[in-house]
């Protein structure tokens, strides 16, 4: 059967990429504007960059906001917010990882909102204008530098919701991969798992003849997978460069185009970082193995096609296929049960569940395909 493939795609984010390229950004800033320096932690005053970034900043309106959390919060993003209407800034550069430049958009957004910013990041109210962007990229995982969408948490709450809008999108994203060089391996290791599961959620569904977005789909997938199995030459440059740049290319939007897309995995692993505070990618590798042994009728072909395309096992089983992805998030040290991440908690899986029910019927993965009853076996599955 012929499935018709259509959709829009406009990306308009200059990537500037390669190593030593952090140098560029002096030429990418626009002139004569106020700018916030947003930034997580702080390891960029421990690494040099930022260094770097005050050389670079040096003759134009700057001012800085430091501790965006992981998953940021809206609670310390409001922080930032207040600084920025009181020093009427007008264009953020966010120099970090998914958190920071996620936190970078919703102040985009809320800058320009009389309301409650929550309201733009719960869909009560949509994105109507933002501040413009630009990104160095320090930490390859999300694709967010590249994107329009990020994903905000509230602490009080214990919500963590995405929410969209191509007024989000960065105008720029300086992508050097010297950047990755002094970053935990903990922190790499999340990296590839997080891209890996960004790829797999466009691409294990059904298939649809969309002959392109499966090959460049599959290309990241087995450039992730070498990556993995590679792992000890991570501080090499070419490991680096081809981890940043995959990393991008899981999420930058091309190998989603038109075709059926499942985000369950996603939607499942974010009530584990609100309940535990785990990191993104370890409730990716935790969550993924049990969703797709529920969902591997639906998702049989597009297994077979990964063991043949991506693991170089054709003729594979679907829980064959499953089982390889298993091995490699073991292989990079990572968790695929909630015990494996240190949790003990009895009562896990009634409270993921209760969580999940919180924002009404479950429905989740392509078409609906996991109803409450098949999401409470997934997540009895990885509790056990």
């Amino acid at each position: 059967m012929t499935t018709a493939i259509r959709f829009d795609h406009h990306n308009a984010t200059r990537i500037c990429f390669g190593a030593g390229r952090l140098s560029a950004l002096g030429g990418l800033l626009p002139e004569h504007t106020r700018i916030l320096l947003l930034y997580g932690g702080g390891s960029i005053k421990r690494n040099g960059i930022y260094e770097q970034l005050c050389q670079t900043l040096a003759g134009h309106d700057w001012n800085e906001f430091g501790g965006v959390t992981p998953n940021p919060a809206v609670e310390v993003l409001n922080d930032a917010l207040t600084q920025i209407r009181a020093t009427r800034r007008d264009f953020i550069l966010a120099v970090g990882g998914g958190s920071v430049i996620d936190g970078a958009k919703y102040l985009a957004a809320a800058a320009h909102y009389d309301g409650d910013g929550w309201d733009l990041v719960s869909s009560k109210a949509p994105v109507a204008a933002a501040l413009p962007m630009g990104v160095v990229l320090t930490l390859a995982a999300t694709g967010s530098e590249a994107n329009g969408t990020a994903v905000i948490s509230r602490l009080s709450t214990q919500d963590k919701l995405t929410f969209r809008s191509p007024l989000l999108q960065p105008r720029f994203a300086v992508l050097d991969p010297d950047t990755l060089g002094t970053l935990p391996d903990r922190q790499l290791a999340n990296g590839v798992v997080d891209a890996f599961v960004h790829a797999s959620e466009q691409y294990l569904t059904y298939p649809v003849g969309a002959l392109v977005q499966d090959g460049c789909a599959e290309a990241v997938l087995r450039a992730l997978r070498q990556l993995a199995q590679r792992f000890d030459e991570r501080h090499a440059l070419d490991w680096r460069q081809n981890m940043m740049w995959a990393a991008n290319q899981a999420l930058s939007g091309s190998i989603g185009l038109g075709v059926p897309q499942d985000w369950a995995t996603h939607r499942i692993g974010r009530v584990l970082t609100a309940l535990y505070g785990l990191d993104h990618g370890r409730t990716l590798s935790i969550v993924q193995p049990a969703l797709l042994r529920e969902a591997m009728a639906e998702k049989a072909a597009k297994l077979r096609q990964m063991g043949e395309r991506v693991f170089d096992a054709p003729g594979s089983a679907p829980e064959q296929v499953i089982e390889r992805m298993v091995q490699l998030y073991r292989q990079l040290d990572m968790p695929v049960t909630l015990a494996d991440a240190g949790v003990a908690d009895a009562d896990a899986a009634n409270q993921v569940m209760d969580l999940l029910r919180r924002d009404g019927a479950i429905r989740l993965g392509e078409n609906g395909i996991l109803d409450e009853g098949r999401v409470a076996r997934i997540v009895r599955a990885f509790c056990a």
